[in-house]
């Protein structure tokens, strides 16, 4: 291969990676202007969050008065929840993009002669499945058993419940 093809590909690629950057930050913008809402119990509870799953809004509408304490703070979770997942999903959707440019782009393997393929070694493990229980619950009381967690929370706080 002659130095001039060479540079040739190696201006190639970092044009590519160039692109590259400018799209994971348009789309990065993009991803931060997210928001999803979702709406349970008849429509009297509506929650919305950001694109980190932050929530920004609850709305109750008429006819929440029907519903006692408890049955307000479930749909509130359960809204919360089903928001966070849509968020989450738009997330994903929107940086689709982002993977398979990437699975395009070469290997280092294929730009430097000799490196061995570390790639199935550099795979992250899947990350756990994250619990969506309340605090006390049977499963997240499972849970810190089987991890040896206390059961004490990092952040402390006050909970009334009598809801």
């Amino acid at each position: 291969m002659t130095n001039e093809f060479a540079q040739a590909d190696l201006n190639s690629i970092l044009e590519d990676f160039a692109d590259q950057m400018r799209t994971i930050t348009r789309l990065q913008q993009q991803r931060a202007a997210l928001t999803a809402s979702a709406t349970v119990r008849g429509k009297r509870v509506t929650v919305t969050v950001n694109a980190e799953g932050t929530v920004i809004e609850t709305r109750f509408r008429s006819g929440i008065e029907d519903l006692d304490y408890p049955e307000i703070a479930k749909a509130v979770t359960e809204a919360a929840q089903q928001a966070a997942a849509e968020v989450a999903r738009l997330s994903a959707e929107l940086m689709a993009p982002v993977s398979q440019n990437r699975k395009r782009l070469p290997k280092l393997t294929d730009l430097i002669p000799g490196m061995p393929d570390l790639s199935s070694e550099l795979v992250a493990p899947p990350p756990p499945v994250i619990s969506t229980a309340p605090p006390g619950s049977a499963e997240r009381v499972a849970g810190q058993q089987n991890s040896g967690e206390s059961g004490v929370s990092p952040r402390g706080g006050a909970i009334d419940s009598g809801w």
